[in-house]
Order: structure tokens, then C-alpha cells, then sequence
């Protein structure tokens, strides 16, 4: 989510500046030998611009008015009217590909440091995000579709109090006057210098954010307006700045000039005088330099070409498969001699788990000093190979805190590892089954748990910008960060497909007992698999026992049949995880094993959505009734009294979980886990 957020910046041609004044005032026509107070990556370019970030992933910086404003009346103590314009150009080194943004905004301090980067903007963190306490105005600028904040789109102007979720917000652009106030989109990310006012009437507290391509007279319309009283969230004094992070990629963002008054129209910027914005890519060359270069190139391809003989030889262990194509993912790209050197050189002492994919080790990045983990997998180089990389720079961009974010990846000749964020209390599955007779999770926890998988879940289904079906719902893909949170991870099956559309797979894969009916009949896997797969997952959860299990008389079976069967018997809780040894809520036992039931239910239709799903967990919406019998002789019944459409076809081409075997499953299988 690349965000323009509007803070106040500063410029070396201040005309007046003063604190409890009515004719409170600055101007600046770029910002070369300025006193902005700058933190972080914020610099000043030689050229007069403030530089806010630069291609470092996951940084923030800040650059601050010198001196605070005295934004309330001595009088009556509510906020006075104030005026702020700026000029500002935001630039990409990979063309469209955006990263987190740029701000401007009024705080009671200079002192941001709890701030995070990424989506925050170097403005908040995760915890105090809406928090009154944190006397916040901000205009953001926003090139990220960002669904955590409930932004519109990917190009926006915002209006923000206290937290990233807007105001009010509307699709970047302006309203031409010379076209009888039209409106023209403007694209905020290479669309060269663009101006921005923001007013504040004290009186009316309106706000207006109005915005135009520079050289354009101010629009008499505003882009978005707002009323909204300042008064009881500005303090009497604070300070004007600008704020902007970056996240898995880059971007630049420079402000030009900057005006501001109290009780005023903020000072004309005089674009004449600015600085240029850079321009980012090659130069273009002499023709001296284009005759003298292809000469003086083949000689140091030479020397270099001998060079290299040797040095290949020596660092062969690092070689990659590196192709002109992905380029444009660059900043997704991690080198593999960094990762052999996070990993110890992928030594068995850094191993963290052993799937059917690959092997996971834990690393520690040479430069950033973070910790990450680290998948080596097997594949055929004949196959995809591109497709699949545009996936996993996709899946990339996925921004929830249940779900587990992959950062990148590497490629070497038959082998591909992907880098994800390190989760340091490991699978779920480790404390599921640890210890004999021990519980290592409680019921709060799992039940906890079971939430955060379903909201996970929900955001791949339905809130992101592309479905993505997970295809490998289990507990050991299900990961545990530092507080016992649940983290939805290993994408390595995922499939990404426009909302609307159907998936087309060409051959089953993920893992026997988690497989849905349809799925292993027909080969097509649909968020309804997952939520399959997810039904299952409730029950090894809530039971403490694995999909296949085996009975008192060492015979196989599904444990969606155990429970079943003692639903049957008229004792579902003793379903329950004897660890637990009866310290449970009952109310929420009984919806857990019912809804894992409902969601691992044989017939598609039948089950509920991720968003019913979550209505279920939170109390917003009652579980159906549902008795023993519906998931024996009266499935049919069942689907119609929940309103689903069912054809007599349908019912002959699923078979209940009771009387699919394991030795069936495994035959219809071409590649599983």
C-alpha cells in the first residue's frame, strides 16, 4: 500500500513565522539550507527537496516545522482557521509496482519513534491506531488498496483523525475550471509536481482538501470536504510535518515547497522558483560516449569475462537462474548467497520443519539483522515458472495479521526457495500433539485460534483484491508468532483467480482427510474446499486428534466420523481433547464441534462462507439447527431446510465422509501430501 499521507515540510524561503500570532505564516520554494527537523531516511537533497525515503525496505521518516503553531484561540480555546498548501511529486524506480506512502499532518510532538513503517506510515503502530490519545490530523495520499484501513482504491486522498481509516476519502484527481469544472483523474504516482491545499474554517469547521497539477490555479471546488471539529483533537501547540515508509517495495517521495498560514490563506508558491524533481532511469549518452563505449566495453568484458572464470569457480555454491523477466520484480528478489548465509549454509541446526514441499530453515538477513524462514522446494523448470513467480510476488502483497507474509524468493536451477516472516512459536500442530497427557494450548487459546484462522481465511476469500484459495487448510500450516497469535502460511498450493471466476486446476493436490468430497472426484478446488479443509481443521483443534485416526481396535478412520458417531451416542463432548481434562466453555465447545461439522459437511451447498463463518464465531448470527441425523440419513432434508438448491444427480455424485475409505482417497489422488 503505497499511502501519501500529507505532514508539513518546510522551505528555505520563509517569509514570516512566529508562535500566537493571528498572522502566523511561512513559505518555502524548495528547502536548501532550511532547519527542518528530519529523522530517519528523511534528508535534503543538494537540490533543495526534502527526500522522505529512499530504496531501503521497512523504513520511515519525518520531517517537522522547526517550530510548533498555536493552533487554539487564547479566548475560547477552540481551534483557529489555518490554511496549508504544498507541492509534492512521488516517483517509482519499477514503473506502476507501489509501495507504502507519504503524509502530511498536525501531531503535539516530534517524537514518532513507536511509529511503524510499512502501511502505517511512520504515523502509528497496530496498537494505538484510532487511539484519541494520539491528537492526529492527517491528509493521506494513498497508492495502495489497503483493506485493513477500509481504503475505496489504489489512488485516493484521504482525510484522517487519529487513525488510517479515513474520514473521508475520494479517487485522486481535480475539477478542471477551464472545462467547466470537469473532473480529471490524476494518477498520484509519476504524474510529475502536483500542488495541495488543505483549509480549515474554525467557524463552519469544514475541511477542504483540494488538489491540481502544478502550474494550475487552485480548482474552485475542492476534491473532498469534510466537517469535522478540530478542537477537541489538535493541542494547543504542535508541529506540522511530513511522514512516509516504505514496505516490501520502494518508492520516492519528495515535497517541492511549502506554505502555511494561521487565520489566512496560506502564501502563494511560486513554481518558477521550486527545485526539479530527479529523474529516475538511465541518462541518455553522448555520441562521443556511444562510439568510445562499445570499444572500451569489449575490453572490460574481456578482463572481466576472465575474471569471472575464476570467481564462478570459487563462488559456484551461490549461483542463481536469474532471467530478464524479473526484473520488474526486483524488490522481491533476495540473493541466494544472503540466504545461504542467513540459514548457516541451510545446516541441519537451523531446520524448523520438514513438509511435503520442501525443507523450512530458520535465517537471520545479513543486512537487516531480521529473522525470517526460509522454504527450499523441489520443481520442474519446464513448467510455469514465470506464471509462478507473478504468483508468489502476488501473494507478496497480501497485508493481514493472520496471515503469514512471504517476502520474497530466490530461484537457483531446479530449486526455488521462498522467504517468509519467522513465526518463533512454530506450527500448531507441535502443540496439539506435544506431550502425552499434557495440554500445551488451553481451550481460550485454541478457540482464539480457530478466529484468527477464520479471519485469515476471509481475507483471501473475499476481502482482498484477488481470491486466493489456500488449497492446504491444516493445523501444521498453521503458524504461532511470539504472543500465540494465529498465522494462516504455506501458500506453496495456492491458486490466485479473479473474483467471479472459476479456478481451473489440472490434477488434486493437498492432504489426505483434509481433502472435500468434490474435490477429490472432480479436481477443482473452490473456496468451499477450503472451508472444507477448514471444518476439519475445528475438529483436530477442538478434539486433539488428526484428520485419520485410528479406534480402540486399531481400525482406520476419518475423525469427522468419530465425532459423528458420538454425536450420535448422545455424548459429542466426549469428542473433546482429554488434555483439556474438562476446563472448557461448553457453549463454545458445542459451536465448535457443530460448525467444523457444518463447514466439513459432504455437499458444497450446504456449507457456510468464510463470512458466515465469522458470524457464527462472534455470536453475530446463530449456528442452524443441526441434529445427529443430518449428518447420517437426513443430509437431503438438511439442505433444503438451509434453503440450498439439490438435484438428484448431486446426491449420487458425493459420497458421505462415512463411506469414503482411506484407500479410496488414496487412489483418486495424483498429488498429495
Amino acid at each position: 500500500m503505497l499511502q501519501l499521507l500529507l505532514t508539513v515540510g518546510l522551505s528555505h524561503n520563509l517569509l514570516a513565522s512566529g508562535l500566537g500570532g493571528d498572522h502566523e505564516q511561512f513559505v518555502y520554494t524548495g528547502f536548501t539550507g532550511s532547519k527542518l527537523i528530519l529523522d530517519d531516511a528523511a534528508t535534503i537533497t543538494t537540490a533543495g527537496l526534502v527526500k522522505l525515503t529512499n530504496e531501503t525496505f521497512r523504513i520511515k521518516g519525518h520531517a517537522f516545522h522547526p517550530v510548533p503553531a498555536r493552533f487554539r484561540e487564547s479566548s475560547s480555546g477552540a481551534v483557529q482557521s489555518f490554511s496549508v498548501s504544498f507541492v509534492f511529486g512521488i516517483l517509482s524506480s519499477f514503473g506502476d509496482v507501489r509501495g507504502h506512502g507519504f503524509a502530511f499532518f498536525i501531531a503535539p510532538s516530534t517524537d514518532l519513534s513507536t511509529a511503524f513503517p510499512i502501511q502505517f506510515l511512520g504515523l502509528v503502530n497496530d496498537t494505538n491506531n484510532g487511539s484519541v490519545s494520539n491528537h492526529l490530523f492527517a491528509v493521506e495520499l494513498d497508492t495502495i488498496l489497503n483493506t485493513e484501513f477500509g481504503d475505496i482504491n489504489n489512488n485516493h486522498v484521504g482525510i484522517d483523525v487519529n487513525s488510517l481509516n479515513s474520514v473521508r476519502s475520494f479517487t485522486a484527481g481535480f475539477y478542471d475550471d477551464s472545462k467547466s469544472g470537469t473532473f480529471t483523474n490524476l494518477s498520484l504516482i509519476g504524474s510529475g509536481p502536483m500542488q495541495i491545499w488543505v483549509d480549515y474554517d474554525g467557524n463552519s469547521t469544514q475541511i477542504n482538501v483540494t488538489l491540481a497539477p502544478l502550474g494550475v490555479a487552485k480548482p474552485v471546488r475542492p476534491l473532498l470536504s469534510t466537517t469535522y471539529d478540530l478542537s477537541g483533537v489538535l493541542t494547543e501547540q504542535a508541529y506540522l510535518g511530513f511522514s512516509s515508509s516504505t514496505g516490501l517495495t520502494t518508492g520516492h517521495h519528495y515535497v517541492l515547497g511549502w506554505s502555511f498560514a494561521m487565520n489566512g490563506a496560506a502564501p502563494t508558491i511560486d513554481p518558477t522558483k521550486l527545485p526539479k524533481l530527479p529523474h529516475l532511469g538511465p541518462k541518455p549518452r553522448s555520441k562521443l560516449l556511444e562510439i568510445v563505449l562499445p570499444i572500451a566495453s569489449a575490453l572490460f568484458v574481456l578482463v572481466i569475462g576472465i575474471l569471472a572464470v575464476l570467481m564462478v569457480r570459487r563462488h559456484f555454491r551461490y549461483k542463481e537462474v536469474r532471467e530478464d523477466w524479473e526484473v520488474e520484480y526486483g524488490p522481491h528478489r533476495f540473493s541466494y548467497k544472503d540466504l545461504f548465509h542467513a540459514t548457516k549454509g541451510f545446516k541441519d541446526k537451523r531446520l524448523i520443519g520438514v513438509g511435503g514441499f520442501g525443507r523450512v530453515y530458520r535465517g537471520v538477513l545479513p543486512t537487516s539483522k531480521s529473522e525470517v524462514a526460509v522454504k527450499r522446494v523441489s520443481y520442474d523448470s519446464k513448467q510455469g515458472v514465470k506464471e509462478f513467480i507473478a504468483e508468489v510476488v502476488s501473494i507478496g502483497r497480501l497485508q493481514h495479521r493472520n496471515v503469514v507474509k512471504l517476502l520474497g524468493y530466490c530461484r537457483r536451477k531446479g530449486e526455488l526457495l521462498l522467504v517468509y516472516e519467522y513465526m518463533a512459536n512454530g506450527s500448531l500442530d507441535k502443540h496439539l500433539y506435544g506431550e502425552e497427557g499434557k495440554a500445551t494450548l488451553d481451550w481460550g487459546q485454541r478457540f482464539r485460534i480457530v478466529k484468527e484462522i477464520a479471519l485469515g481465511l476471509l481475507y483471501l476469500h473475499e476481502e482482498w483484491d484477488k481470491v486466493v484459495i489456500h488449497r492446504d487448510v491444516k493445523a501444521s500450516n498453521v503458524l504461532l508468532d511470539g504472543e500465540m497469535n494465529g498465522r494462516l502460511g504455506d501458500f506453496g498450493l495456492a491458486r490466485l483467480y479473479d473474483h467471479g471466476t472459476d479456478p481451473q486446476t489440472t490434477h488434486v493436490v493437498g492432504t489426505i482427510g483434509y481433502l472435500a468430497p468434490e474435490l477429490v472426484r472432480r479436481g477443482k478446488a473452490t473456496t468451499l474446499t477450503d472451508i472444507y479443509s477448514f471444518g476439519i481443521f475445528i475438529l483436530e483443534i477442538t478434539c486433539g486428534q488428526k484428520p485419520i485416526k485410528e479406534d480402540p481396535q486399531g481400525n482406520q478412520l476419518l475423525l469427522v466420523d468419530w465425532v459423528i458417531h458420538n454425536w450420535h451416542k448422545g455424548s459429542l463432548l466426549d469428542a473433546m481433547d482429554t488434555k483439556l481434562q474438562g476446563n472448557y466453555h461448553l457453549g463454545e465447545t458445542g459451536l465448535a464441534l457443530k460448525l467444523g461439522l457444518l463447514c466439513s459437511h459432504p455437499f458444497p451447498n450446504a456449507r457456510p462462507t468464510m463470512r458466515q463463518v465469522m458470524q457464527y464465531l462472534d455470536g453475530d448470527l446463530p449456528l442452524p439447527e443441526l441434529l445427529p441425523a443430518h449428518f447420517s440419513f437426513g443430509m437431503l432434508s438438511l439442505m433444503q431446510n438451509e434453503g440450498q438448491v439439490v438435484d438428484s444427480s448431486m446426491l449420487s455424485s458425493y459420497p458421505s465422509p462415512m463411506m469414503m475409505s482411506i484407500g479410496s482417497i488414496s487412489d483418486l489422488l495424483e498429488d498429495g501430501r
